[in-house]
């Protein structure tokens, strides 16, 4: 099964980043987790009519994806942009063709409330893009504790397993949207 993980982050210390790296490196048997590069990917614009290169990659890979995981800082209460663009680019396939009906993993870290918020709009964007994203189990992470190393890397034991849980459930819903 292969995965997607997009995250809204560009710093490659970000604890965003972290999370996904410590999910692409205890990826469930039988699946493959890739991590979108968004660093170059243009802000989307009707007006482009020959894709970057870096959106062809993205678009290929959103393609081969089962399901996707996607990780955002919050940004003002909502997704960071970087995130969002992405999901623009992709969403602009016909038909939506490379994001609906898949499911999705929702993931972040923040300050205070992690990033609740962020995810709940997030969620409002699932909707529109006809993706699936599972209930539970959540991962909030506060970025700002001694979860994360100096190098935004996950080193907290119960946020580990909790990836772990996402992931296998990630994987169950998959399957059962695919039956």
């Amino acid at each position: 099964m292969n995965i997607l993980a997009i995250c809204g982050s560009l710093r490659k210390k970000s604890t965003n980043q972290g999370l996904v790296r410590y999910a692409q490196s205890n990826a469930p048997a039988g699946s493959n987790i890739v991590i979108a590069d968004l660093s170059d990917i243009p802000f989307y614009n009707a007006d482009i009519t020959e894709k970057p290169a870096s959106v062809v990659r993205l678009l290929q890979q959103a393609g081969a994806a089962d399901a996707l995981i996607l990780a955002s800082p919050e940004y003002n209460y909502s997704i960071a942009p970087a995130l969002k663009n992405a999901l623009d680019w992709i969403s602009r396939e016909p038909d939506n063709a490379l994001l609906s009906g898949k499911a999705v993993a929702l993931m972040g870290a923040g300050g205070g409330m992690g990033t609740s918020r962020a995810q709940y709009h997030l969620r409002q964007v699932c909707v529109y893009l006809n993706l699936h994203p599972l209930n539970k189990p959540e991962v909030f992470a506060n970025a700002f504790t001694a979860a994360f190393d100096g190098d935004g890397n996950l080193v907290d034991e119960k946020i580990q397993g909790t990836i772990k849980a996402q992931l296998d459930a990630l994987l169950a819903l998959t399957t059962q949207l695919k039956k």
